[in-house]
């Protein structure tokens, strides 16, 4: 298999190079570099807690909703491979990965404002307001957000790149480095989901209401605000602090006749001939996003929906369903920044990575299944008032149904530690064993995670609308999917501990300084 220009295979063809063992740099640079996420989080905070119900109140109904996340998956297949090739090649005078780490910042720059501004230019384009659907926006926010989901993988793949070349192939330090990164999606998460739960937001920018832009987009265009302003701000920080050294192709691991392998043809050789530790770490993975993927979709418009009773556009309740649920993403990421600080001792309290990991999935499986019990005693106890003999009201849930849906929210903050962290770890890990590029590796990686993001987005909506067009089927999919992932975690996925480095392959050199 060849990974970042490397056969692990051991052909008698290739003219070995084995430089010294790469230094790992100072735990600054690498918390420099990590920060990045929390701007990056910042902004898919807002998408995961507000965009769902942004898109249908443009005119996108609930089960086609799921269609324009497909622009994700689809875009994350094709760019993060394509990048993560190019830049363990990047031969620019400013490093391998901060080039394409600057140019995915100004894309998303780009891409907010696209989104933010949507329903102005629909509306300035030709959008009847007062019909429930609004095409020329809609396309608007389809463009923004194609580019938005081009520029975030141009981002985190060349930024989980940089911290694993800072590691220098050391273990314990690239777990820490990814842990880390897992730490800073949590602050960018809570920054995110607390700025979405504040209702008054859009008062600090007033130009944001406008005719076309009603309370809700104009808080919604407020966040993205300081979305760009955040993200620019760590990523400048980072790349002027943390430089890398020029690149060359005499620093790569081997030289094959010359010939370099064109991408396609390399990365078709990397899924054709996967070791076995990284099938096993791509299969678990899949399945693992499988299950998180619908309610990372849909959690906000479960509790919309299922917990509060509430329909889109009609009443309060799914409002205030939607608000509730941005508090439970913050609370979620409050404990996913706790946990994400002690991951690494816990693998190495429980006996290893493929435990933690393997018991974190069965926690999950469990939170989704516990999300059909909440919405069963939400609707069994629905409450309605009439004032003077009017029409019954819809009441909000009680205190003990809304704490039982935020305590799920809570508690799966735990296996979504590990899941941003522990498996790109591994895939640092085996690659580095392998002697494989970082970044088409964990291109590769991300391939098992677009596709079961594209067979979700695909047929969640469809799935759901033929029992009834809730959320529950997709969530009890997701379920079985966890647990199927902590059976193959704990039984089949390899100890990195127990894995042999290969010597006949060296790992790049450092480029730092």
């Amino acid at each position: 298999m060849e990974l970042g220009g490397a056969n692990i295979n051991g052909d008698a063809r290739l003219e070995i190079q084995r430089p010294p063992p790469p230094a790992s740099s100072p735990m600054w640079k690498t918390v420099m570099v990590a920060s990045i996420a929390a701007g990056i989080q910042f902004g898919w905070a807002l998408q995961l807690s507000l965009l769902t119900p942004y898109v249908q109140l443009l005119g996108i109904p609930h089960t086609w909703a799921a269609f324009i996340w497909l622009c994700g998956p689809v875009s994350g297949m094709l760019v993060q491979p394509i990048v993560g090739y190019y830049s363990d090649r990047c031969t620019s005078r400013f490093g391998r990965r901060r080039p394409f780490i600057a140019a995915g910042t100004t894309l998303v720059a780009i891409a907010i404002i696209l989104i933010g501004f949507a329903a102005d230019i629909g509306h300035m384009s030709g959008d009847n307001l007062s019909k429930a659907v609004k095409p020329r926006a809609i396309s608007v926010f389809v463009v923004g957000f194609w580019i938005l989901d081009v520029a975030n993988n141009m981002l985190q793949g060349p930024c989980r790149a940089l911290l694993a070349d800072l590691s220098g192939g050391h273990q314990s330090k690239t777990r820490t480095a990814n842990a880390l990164f897992s730490f800073f999606m949590a602050v960018g998460n809570v920054l995110g989901y607390a700025a979405g739960s504040y209702t008054h937001l859009y008062k600090a920018f007033p130009f944001s209401r406008t005719h076309a832009c009603d309370v809700y987009c104009a808080n919604l265009k407020s966040c993205f605000f300081i979305s760009i302003a955040l993200l620019l701000v760590l990523t400048i920080v980072a790349l002027t602090t943390v430089h890398e050294k020029p690149f060359s192709p005499e620093q790569g691991n081997l030289v094959e006749d010359g010939v370099s392998e064109p991408f396609f043809g390399e990365i078709l050789g990397a899924l054709k001939d996967l070791p076995k530790p990284m099938r096993i770490l791509l299969l678990v993975t899949c399945l693992n996003w499988i299950a998180w993927f619908p309610f990372l979709l849909f959690d906000t418009d479960w509790m919309g929906r299922e917990v509060f009773g509430g329909k889109v556009g009609e009443g309060r309740m799914y409002d205030l369903g939607v608000r509730a649920g941005a508090l439970g993403l913050m609370l979620n990421s409050v404990v996913l920044g706790v946990t994400s600080l002690v991951v690494e001792f816990a693998a190495r309290g429980v006996g290893g990575v493929k435990v933690v990991w393997g018991g974190v999935n069965f926690l999950l499986a469990v939170c989704l299944g516990l999300t059909v019990l909440v919405t069963k005693l939400a609707e069994s106890s629905r409450r309605y008032t009439s004032v003077h003999g009017g029409a019954p009201t819809l009441e909000p849930p009680s205190a003990g149904i809304k704490g039982a849906a935020l305590a799920v929210f809570a508690v799966l903050g735990i296996p979504l530690s590990v899941t941003y962290s522990i498996p790109f770890a591994l895939a640092s890990i085996f690659s580095s064993n392998a002697g494989a590029g970082q970044g088409l590796s964990l291109g590769v990686l991300n391939l098992s995670i677009v596709i079961p993001q594209m067979i979700v987005s695909v047929l969640s909506g469809p799935w759901d609308a033929l029992f009834g067009g809730g959320n529950l089927p997709a969530f009890v999919v997701g379920a079985i999917a966890a647990a199927a992932s902590g059976v193959l975690a704990l039984t089949m996925l390899p100890s990195p501990s127990s894995e042999t480095v290969l010597s006949k392959v060296s790992r790049p050199s450092s480029s730092f300084h």
